[in-house]
């Protein structure tokens, strides 16, 4: 994903502009900012059309500030989709946003942590001083892309703010927690990676077996949990064998 404009706390998502992508696909996007009130938008609008689906429309992507909605031109015309949905958004309401609130165990440091003392450098902070920055912030899951159930987050502090590498490496461990410029994440499955990595979770963000493959959604709000090596291990072990699961919370 390439650079983003800086994330916001607050403010009002600029009115939605209409982007054809090909001759199948309709793009609505709320401003240029990561902004939340942007993110709220994107995802009641993917919820209405999935309660009250336009027909015609095969699937939707909700991302950081845009929704995808992808339709078969045999039956529905991009200009007829434009207008139904300026209909809908007209009659959309953003109310008070229930999202579900993960606590989300987290091992630091380690061989999947691998940059957490080269960070503590750069930043001028001591591991235990990084680590207490990075679990003290509440992260907003933004959207889920790249690979399956893979969460792109954020809240990241400033100071936390970190580049991704240059040259990226070949293979990191599903669930690790990266750094990547102003975002966060958690990986879901192994696979090549650029981003910056502090720690390691336990919890399993991808699961075909689950009958809900992906742990996380777009909009669910999450805090990281420091926790012990041991303790990591044993949580990994429970899941694997089916003694616990990831639940979350409920909050306004």
């Amino acid at each position: 994903m390439g650079t983003l404009a800086h994330e916001k706390s607050g403010g009002t998502a600029a009115v939605p502009v209409f982007l054809a992508v090909g001759d199948s696909a309709l793009a609505v996007q709320f401003g240029e900012a990561v902004d939340p009130e942007a993110n709220r938008k994107v995802i009641a609008l993917a919820k209405a059309l999935d309660l009250h689906p336009i027909t015609g429309v095969v699937d939707s992507v909700p991302t950081y500030r845009s929704l995808l909605i992808y339709y078969d031109p045999a039956c529905l015309r991009g200009a007829a989709l434009e207008q139904a949905l300026k209909v809908r958004l007209a009659q959309l309401e953003c109310s008070a946003e229930v999202a579900r609130l993960w606590q989300v165990p987290v091992v630091y440091g380690g061989a999947v942590g691998m940059d957490l003392a080269v960070l503590s450098e750069e930043k001028g902070m001591s591991a235990e001083a990084l680590i207490a920055l990075h679990a003290s912030a509440e992260y907003r899951v933004y959207m889920i892309g790249f690979a399956p159930g893979f969460a792109y987050l954020g809240g990241l502090p400033d100071a936390l703010h970190t580049p991704r590498l240059h040259i990226p490496r070949q293979s990191i461990p599903a669930g690790a927690i990266g750094i990547g410029g102003q975002q966060g994440s958690i990986n879901s499955i192994a696979g090549p990676s650029g981003w910056r990595f502090v720690g390691w979770t336990p919890w399993r963000a991808f699961d075909p077996e689950r009958a809900a493959p992906f742990l996380f959604a777009a909009g669910d709000r999450l805090r990281f949990v420091p926790v012990s090596a041991s303790e990591g291990a044993r949580i990994a072990e429970d899941i694997a064998a089916g003694r616990r699961s990831a639940t979350p919370e409920v909050a306004q």
